[in-house]
């Protein structure tokens, strides 16, 4: 199978329908073996009854329904794993994400790239959406060296295994071309034409960009200290802890020179100095000790993860028996 096209869903039974037929019209028209999983993450309307009669049509479509809601990153991780094409495109199912861009999408991706993310070249969105999305777009690529035009565009396209290297939860959904892009894979973007809402009503407020940018940050010390959290938490606390030391040297300078030699410095005891220094040497102990503990989370708790993507493997070599001379 060519493609699996995984959609997630939330009380989105008006568009279904309209969905399946595009995706089934414009796959068969350009021969592309194809399967549709829906996602069903916990929906209060008829999505699940309209999923069910989708499949019945076409049996290239099927469903899977959560008991409640657990989040986009969950349902896509869901489908995912039931996917079995040799590609896998997320798509979301309020209709703005066009089907007819699936064939560019495969042809970039066989340009010879592992993901290509969509990018909405003219965003039908109120300003309150748009204006703040460049921020954060420019945020991620200053941050993880990944620069693309929309980093939240819900059309992405990626081959099998990247699949098999990533691991999204909580809201990670939309920096899958950055956690692939920290393992290897290539990266590319192509333009897509962005479809206005038919029916219901966004999901997302003002809340998405305050935990997208605690997301940000999450996926920069995954991607930049997920092997080696020592490296910053240690150097945070060195610094802490050095600056501390420093501090309390002063001091200890001042206390001879004002006990042994007379001079007139004043009282040590009640100088901000020396607060600000046994501060700064707590945060720096509690800083390396922090990395201590996530060392060994990593050693024993990631045993199983690999730190390293291979691309490809050469084939073993058959070779002709040596002649001995005797």
């Amino acid at each position: 199978m060519k493609l699996s096209v995984v959609i997630p869903l939330l009380n989105e039974s008006e568009s279904l329908v309209q969905l399946c037929q595009e995706i089934i019209t414009n796959c068969d028209e350009h021969d592309i073996t194809f399967e549709v999983i829906f996602v069903d993450d916990g929906s209060t309307d008829s999505s699940w009854a309209v999923v069910r009669e989708c499949t019945k049509i076409d049996e290239r479509i099927t469903g899977i329904r959560f008991r409640r809601n657990f989040g986009k990153a969950a349902a896509l991780t869901a489908g995912m794993r039931a996917a079995d094409g040799e590609y896998i495109m997320m798509m979301d199912a309020d209709l703005q994400d066009d089907p007819a861009e699936i064939p560019n999408f495969i042809a970039r991706l066989e340009e010879g790239f592992d993901v290509v993310n969509g990018w909405k070249e003219r965003r039908l969105d109120p300003w309150h959406k748009t204006k703040p999305s460049k921020v954060f777009n420019w945020m991620v690529g200053r941050l993880t060296g990944l620069k693309l035009q929309d980093h939240n565009c819900g059309l992405k396209l990626f081959r099998r295994e990247v699949v098999h290297e990533i691991r999204i939860y909580g809201e990670l959904h939309r920096f899958i071309p950055v956690l692939a892009h920290a393992r290897g894979f290539r990266v590319s973007e192509v333009g897509v034409h962005h479809r206005e809402r038919q029916f219901g009503h966004s999901k997302y407020g003002f809340k998405r960009f305050a935990r997208g940018f605690l997301d940000l940050l999450t996926v920069k010390f995954l991607t930049g200290f997920g092997s080696s959290p020592q490296h910053l938490m240690g150097g945070i606390g060195l610094l802490s802890f050095g600056l501390g030391s420093l501090g309390l040297s002063v001091l200890a300078t001042i206390w001879v020179m004002t006990n042994m030699f007379g001079a007139e410095y004043g009282a040590i005891g009640n100088r901000p100095l020396l607060h600000y220094s046994i501060a700064a040497l707590l945060l720096g102990a509690q800083a390396i000790s922090m990395g201590l503990i996530a060392e060994l989370l990593v050693a024993y708790t990631g045993r199983d993860v690999d730190t390293y993507s291979i691309a490809e493997r050469t084939a073993p070599q058959t070779r002709e028996p040596e002649t001995l001379n005797v």
